[in-house]
């Protein structure tokens, strides 16, 4: 990740709003598809074809050696989950995480859906990672410091029982997929010296709350990608990307269905 943090000019915010239609768009083409019996590939092979016929890259597929087009993770499954053979099934979640590129820009936004009846423990933490991510969104203004968003997420999730991932965090996006700063979903303390910078007009960032329903420590799994919860707990993740403006942030993918 780049040290310098990019501040986007008017035109390059209009093509990352570009960007952005396309990655909410290919967000709602995998929620549309998660069902019964399907397999992570199926969803994953839609969400190209979405992608593609729109003209955009997947962004994640081959990043860093990523095999997928899309993150599909299930259940514990926290972040990085490899599309292939596995089946889902009524009574699991389903975290997708999806970004498009084009015109040189790039979206990133993941959303945690339920296959079907699920429990209540599911349910609501499905809502309360989705609604962390609106309690930062009411921060992410101009004149606020990245510490503000971490700490809104980390209140209203803690506050009602469930973990903070500190191992992973959000970040800037625009020319490329990850870029500074980084944008914790907690509140980290002096010893880890991460910067605190405040947020400027200009400033796009992949605010993305990834939250557990018991312990937050996390392990990597053999494949050297999948994330999951070391109590195997559930986990959901809830991810847009967002500007910075003079006034209220702006959602560069949220579709209307989502």
């Amino acid at each position: 990740m780049s040290e310098a943090i990019y501040i986007k000019s008017d035109a390059e915010i209009d093509a990352m709003r570009v960007a952005g239609r396309i990655t909410a768009g290919a967000r709602s083409i995998a929620r549309q598809a998660i069902r019964d019996g399907i397999s992570t590939k199926e969803i994953d092979r839609e969400v190209r074809a979405f992608i593609l016929k729109n003209g955009a890259k997947p962004t994640f597929y081959r990043y860093g050696g990523f095999p997928g087009n899309l993150c599909i993770s299930v259940n514990e499954e926290v972040i990085h989950g490899i599309p292939g053979a596995r089946r889902i099934h009524t009574g699991d979640i389903v975290s997708v995480d999806v970004g498009a590129s084009i015109g040189g820009f790039t979206g990133d936004c993941a959303g945690t859906y339920p296959v079907g009846e699920v429990s209540e423990e599911a349910r609501c933490l499905i809502e309360v990672t989705r609604q962390s991510f609106f309690e930062a969104l009411k921060v992410a203004r101009e004149g606020n410091r990245i510490s503000d968003i971490g700490a809104a997420v980390q209140e209203y999730c803690e506050s009602r029982g469930f973990g903070v991932v500190r191992d992973y965090v959000g970040h800037g996006v625009g020319r490329h997929l990850h870029e500074a700063p980084e944008v914790p979903n907690y509140v980290p303390n002096r010893r880890e010296r991460r910067p605190n910078p405040r947020l400027v007009k200009g400033m796009c960032l992949a605010i993305e709350p990834m939250i557990t329903a018991g312990d937050w420590h996390i392990r990597v799994l053999d494949n050297d990608w999948t994330v999951v919860t070391v109590d195997g707990s559930l986990a959901a993740h809830y991810e847009n990307t967002v500007c910075v403006t003079d006034g209220e942030p702006e959602i560069l993918t949220m579709a209307d269905d989502i």
